[in-house]
């Protein structure tokens, strides 16, 4: 429902979102106040003309969603979810950037009631919000047909830094690709950065690079209602591209000595100056933190239209639930993420009984999983042949065809990584990406935010070391599984064969609130053999026993391809009178997590300790002691094939087990 507001009381409004900005920046002494006080009146018609939500329940699924790129804003974003009715009490706009509130210095999801992803990062908000409007587009053409349930749309404000930030560029360039006419962002145009004018380093006519992006571009003053509300009403009614309305403000507008200067952009105000810009818009010195009850009234208004919306949509579920058969049971299961409670043993299974690459393993496991599991949809970065992640049976999405399961990322690491997460944030999804190990470098901001905002992200790598060969040192990686094992929150699974491509999987799609990442290989790594008796659930441990011997004299540890060097060797030093137990670590970051009882039943505490990795060496001197061996490589790799450089850098069974050798004799 459009109201039309009396321009004085829009006006009020609009101050009332600078001032609570302004006002929560100066108690804080830190903080961005030239943004907001730049946006309000962009913000304010977003949310009053079209955003559809409830306060009363944030997670409502097909509420629209504001994402605010330009996260340093974050002030605005909690003055309006104060203002809107959200669980966010003024006491806590008040605690602005202090010790255990909810406003922390840039908006983080599953932190604060209403915020949709954790923006700070430039690029990744806007990147984001592109796959949450290609996963509404995607859950709408599965379940739409017998009732509207999927209707929602994705609004958001980006600003000249998410601009410049080449994740946006790709993801922007896909979401007109895809025609994502549910995504509407305003660009704040303000012409400043921290360090002066954006003309130092940022010329470019950013409408024309949008439009040749294949989106629908309006220019407006940013401060003019009208113009504001005649271009929101066109994004909204325009059908096959997505909107961005390149809005021209003034950062820290009202302030007289602050307004267009780098100075509003990341510090307070200043006490005089506050004052100053108070008395200039018309503001009361005091009470700071002020809300209007007119300007409160006007948002609870606005509340109810988003609640009588919420009602709706709970007529339509129920109709779906009456008449939708199939497609009303697709639509829990999509709400749910619904996994199995028996995928670990189906996937087990299915497991190839050939020996393969980990990659063609998983990627043969990984079409089951996507039987068991509707909601898992995915793809590469233009490497489907190399990574073997394709869902067989299935589509890619393309304009106006959104029932796939494959998606198409094209070359672009960056965005498909940001991309995922905004599908892992919006309701139906279980996503996966894929490319080479040593492109995961470009997706390395994804995976943080993903493992800070507890998003379940499936990051899938192959080429995983060296032996991926002629292609050389530039696609190589060495110190690749330790820069993601650091990452707190997300598990990397190295999986040496089938079974633990099976339970890579099932630990993946069990980790509801956490992202993984896997590691495969590109040359054959054969099935592993295992002792009579073994329970494949100690692979979901971590770190489990693969080879035992009696009291050991040796542990040796190792993870993927070096699994099975490491068993071979195993044969040569027990023919020398050595013990020597093999401990396979498809999981070193699940291990950590275990108990300590299991811990030392798998490395008993006083036996010296082997680790074998063909990758840098330092993070496991701190699980083998200074007293252990670490074979592994601290170089780049070289271009040869995957035999040659066994043998050159070491890594045949013989070699390692020369290297334990000569250690034990010290």
């Amino acid at each position: 429902m459009h109201r039309t507001h009396d321009p004085a009381l829009v006006e009020k409004a609009v101050h009332t979102l600078q001032m609570l900005a302004v006002d929560g920046i100066e108690k804080a002494n830190s903080g961005h106040p030239g943004a907001p006080m730049g946006l309000a009146s962009i913000a304010f018609e977003i949310w009053t003309r079209h955003l559809r939500f409830d306060p009363t329940d944030p997670a409502w699924p097909d509420r629209d969603r504001f994402v605010l790129s330009c996260g340093h804003a974050s002030m605005l974003l909690y003055g309006l979810l104060h203002v809107a009715g959200y669980d966010l009490p003024m006491s806590e706009l008040q605690r602005f950037r202090q010790l255990g509130s909810r406003t922390p210095g840039h908006p983080e999801v599953h932190l604060t009631p209403g915020v949709e992803t954790t923006t700070g990062p430039l690029g990744a908000g806007l990147s984001n919000a592109v796959g949450m409007a290609t996963a509404i587009k995607m859950l709408a053409a599965r379940v739409n047909g017998p009732a509207p349930v999927v209707t929602a749309r994705v609004f958001g404000i980006c600003s000249d830094g998410d601009l410049m930030e080449g994740v946006s560029a790709e993801a922007s360039s896909l979401a007109g690709t895809l025609g994502l006419d549910n995504l509407i962002f305003f660009y704040d145009d303000n012409k400043i950065t921290i360090d002066g004018s954006t003309s130092l380093a940022f010329t470019e006519d950013v409408g024309a690079r949008y439009e040749a992006y294949g989106w629908y571009v309006q220019r407006v003053d940013g401060h003019d209602h009208g113009q504001i509300r005649v271009a929101l009403d066109a994004a909204v009614a325009q059908k096959g591209k997505p909107s961005l309305i390149v809005a021209r403000t003034h950062i820290g507008k009202g302030s007289p000595k602050k307004q267009d200067t780098s100075k509003a952009h990341g510090e307070p105000l200043g006490a005089a100056e506050v004052i100053a810009t108070k008395k200039a818009i018309g503001w009361p010195i005091e009470p700071t933190f002020l809300v209007p009850d007119d300007v409160r009234a006007l948002f609870a208004e606005r509340a109810e239209d988003g609640k009588r919306a919420h009602a709706e949509w709970k007529q339509a579920v129920a109709k779906l639930d009456r008449e939708g058969g199939e497609t009303a049971a697709l639509y829990k299961k999509l709400l749910a993420r619904e996994v199995p409670a028996d995928l670990f043993e189906q996937l087990l299974a299915v497991a190839p009984a050939k020996s393969a690459a980990t990659r063609v393993q998983s990627g043969l496991i990984e079409q089951r999983v996507a039987a068991l599991v509707p909601s898992l949809v995915g793809g590469s970065a233009d490497l489907n042949p190399s990574t073997k992640t394709f869902i067989e049976g299935s589509p890619a999405i393309a304009a106006g065809r959104f029932e796939g399961r494959n998606i198409h990322f094209g070359i672009r690491e960056h965005a498909m990584g940001a991309f995922l997460n905004g599908m892992a944030l919006t309701e139906g999804f279980i996503p996966f990406g894929s490319t080479f190990l040593v492109f995961s470098d470009y997706m390395r901001g994804a995976m943080r935010l993903a493992a800070l905002s507890h998003m379940p992200s499936i990051f899938i790598f192959t080429h995983d070391s060296v032996y991926l060969g002629e292609d050389g040192p530039t696609h190589q990686p060495v110190e690749h599984y330790w820069a993601l094992r650091v990452i707190p929150g997300l598990d990397l699974v190295r999986p040496a064969d089938a079974l633990e491509c099976a339970a890579a999987w099932a630990h993946a799609l069990s980790r509801k609130d956490a992202p993984t990442a896997f590691a495969l290989s590109r040359q054959t790594c054969p099935n592993l053999p295992r002792p009579d008796g073994f329970d494949p659930k100690l692979m979901l441990r971590g770190a489990y026993v693969l080879a035992d011997v009696a009291d050991p004299t040796i542990v040796v540890v190792a993870t993927g391809s070096e699994v099975d060097v490491a068993l071979t060797a195993k044969r040569i030093l027990d023919a020398e009178g050595e013990r020597v137990r093999v401990v396979s670590a498809p999981c070193w970051d699940a291990f950590e997590r275990e108990g300590a009882a299991y811990r030392a039943s798998v490395l008993p505490p006083g036996v010296p300790r082997v680790v074998v990795e063909i990758g840098i060496t330092a993070p496991w001197r701190g699980v083998v002691g200074e007293a252990g061996l670490v074979i592994g490589h601290d170089g780049f790799g070289i271009s040869a094939p995957d035999t040659v450089i066994r043998e050159h850098l070491g890594f045949t069974p013989e070699a390692v087990a020369g290297k334990i050798r000569a250690w034990r004799k010290g």
